[in-house]
């Protein structure tokens, strides 16, 4: 064995994210979401009339994924499409006023996690570790 699995970054970066989306789960089913969802309205809130493909991106999923999230919103009532008024096939997704109301509720919910998070850390550990986590990324990213 090359490397003892006591010397791997790996596990202890993916228990970190399995415990964060785990709370972040649980926050946001109050709100009878699924982080994927809470994720998405969060970025229509900030991005409205976004593209499904760029809210893919955004949200860290795949376009086929988002499709779903997109159809449950709506089903919903929580977000709205249309279609663009210069490019009629590409549809733009906005927050409903139902939406926006689910949004604050699971918002407020995830913002103490986020909290929690945070007060672990003075400033410059938070900057820190946004840099030390960008210096993975950017290894893991290196040979693909």
């Amino acid at each position: 064995m090359e490397m003892p699995p006591r010397a791997r970054l790996g596990l202890d970066i993916k228990r970190a994210e399995q415990s964060l989306m785990a709370a972040k789960s649980s926050a946001v089913r109050k709100a009878d979401l699924t982080v994927a969802q809470y994720a998405a309205l969060l970025a229509l809130a900030q991005h409205p009339g976004i593209s499904a493909a760029a809210l893919s991106r955004d949200c860290l999923v795949t376009p086929q994924a988002m499709t779903g999230v997109l159809k449950a919103l709506q089903t919903r009532g929580l977000v709205e499409r249309t279609a663009h008024p210069w490019h009629q096939r590409v549809l733009e997704t906005r927050l409903t006023e139902a939406g926006r109301h689910v949004l604050d509720a699971a918002d407020a919910e995830a913002v103490r996690i986020e909290r929690r998070l945070a007060d672990e850390f003075t400033t410059e550990e938070q900057d820190l570790l946004r840099a030390l986590l960008a210096r993975c990324v950017r290894a893991i990213e290196r040979d693909h």
